[in-house]
């Protein structure tokens, strides 16, 4: 729960992200437990996709109202438990998978700036800033460009997650 807590509060970096990717693996999650018969998390689950579709209304670029880290905590948090309790815990990586993306670029940039510190005396980097978005940023791709191509990613894997989900 607190890493997909902390992986949801990493993308929310850039305008209508976070609540974009959040709102296709709540949908995702949503469309599984309808398919299983859990009526009351399915409910819950396209509540909150409105409700960040409502959301996004505003936060797209160029956002005029922002989530901040209680927001994009309490939604990671959240949809932790949403895969707990509709018992398809194991498909979260596949659905979510922009957030284990960025998070894992996270974690090897800060091991190697460690590493190379270490090493050498002074840190070096693998991406030209910590998280994958912003390195994409750096390498001159615009926001919305990152966001929509993120986007288009997150739906892809939470297809393959809800294909894998209904199988079982």
């Amino acid at each position: 729960m607190v890493s997909t807590a902390n992986a949801v509060n990493l993308a929310d970096g850039l305008d209508g992200l976070a609540g974009g990717i959040s709102a296709i693996a709540y949908g995702a999650y949503g469309l599984i437990a309808e398919l299983s018969g859990q009526e009351g998390l399915s409910r819950f689950c396209f509540a909150l996709v409105g409700v960040l579709l409502a959301f996004l209304w505003f936060n797209v670029h160029p956002a005029r109202m922002f989530m901040g880290d209680t927001g994009s905590q309490a939604l990671g948090a959240g949809l932790a438990a949403v895969a707990a309790l509709s018992g398809h815990w194991l498909l979260l990586p596949i659905i979510g998978a922009v957030f284990v993306a960025i998070t894992l670029s996270v974690i090897v940039q800060v091991g190697y700036f460690k590493y190379t510190r270490r090493r050498y005396g002074e840190g070096r980097r693998i991406l030209r800033l910590g998280r994958l978005l912003n390195h994409l940023q750096l390498g001159g791709w615009s926001e919305v460009q990152i966001t929509s191509r993120f986007w288009i990613i997150a739906l892809a894997t939470a297809a393959l997650g809800v294909g894998l989900g209904i199988g079982r």
